[in-house]
């Protein structure tokens, strides 16, 4: 499995590109921004981009979806509680002070227990509200894309429209019974694992209530 990251946007979105060497195949996860830069290296590394995949909606996530949507041809995905979210990301961004062109619509809807393949990879779905209604996880045997569920050292907010802080606890729930050495790539900042994040991350060790 190739893993790249891109540090995307003025919120420094976490965008991952995720590949199976052999066949080419990859998914990108949360193209927040710079879309030129995602699509001139899947160019470089030969790479056939087959789904661009929203953890979840907010503006900062999906605002490269209409450039690499046409240059790739690649379906988008996202769960369906996230649509109210996505229909309205242009409006949420520029309450923030940005511009966000009109999002192409959605090609499929995830649900819970859903698989993603992605040549020999397979990407099981977990649907993780708390930051969002339709906030999903992407579960591998060795890793966890986890959006703005969790975060190294923190968790995603949920003072936004649509975030439940009881919800999420749930789901960091789920999530920290993932095997230690799960690979934790999340939506911002730098990447972890279960482990580290179960013996110190205060919203999981219960220092944070």
């Amino acid at each position: 499995m190739l893993v790249e990251r891109f540090v995307v946007g003025a919120l420094e979105v976490n965008c991952w590109v995720v590949a199976d060497e052999a066949s080419r195949e990859a998914m990108v996860v949360d193209p927040g921004d710079e879309p030129d830069r995602i699509e001139d290296w899947l160019k470089e590394q030969k790479l056939k981009a087959k789904y661009l995949v929203c953890t979840h909606s907010h503006f900062d996530h999906v605002g490269g979806l209409p450039e690499l949507k046409e240059a790739t041809k690649a379906d988008i995905l996202l769960h369906k509680a996230e649509l109210p979210i996505y229909e309205r990301a242009a409006e949420m961004a520029r309450l923030w002070g940005f511009q966000l062109e009109k999002l192409p619509k959605p090609d499929r809807f995830l649900a819970e227990g859903d698989e993603i393949t992605v040549g020999s990879l397979s990407f099981k779905v977990w649907h993780t509200p708390g930051h969002s209604p339709g906030g999903i996880c992407l579960v591998t045997p060795e890793a966890v894309f986890t959006g703005d569920s969790l975060f190294a050292g923190s968790v995603g907010r949920t003072d936004l429209p649509g975030g439940d802080y009881e919800a999420l606890m749930k789901s960091l729930q789920r999530l920290s019974a993932l095997p230690d050495d799960t690979a934790v790539y999340a939506g911002h900042g730098p990447a972890s694992r279960v482990s580290r994040e179960k013996a110190s991350n205060p919203f999981l060790t219960g220092e944070f209530q």
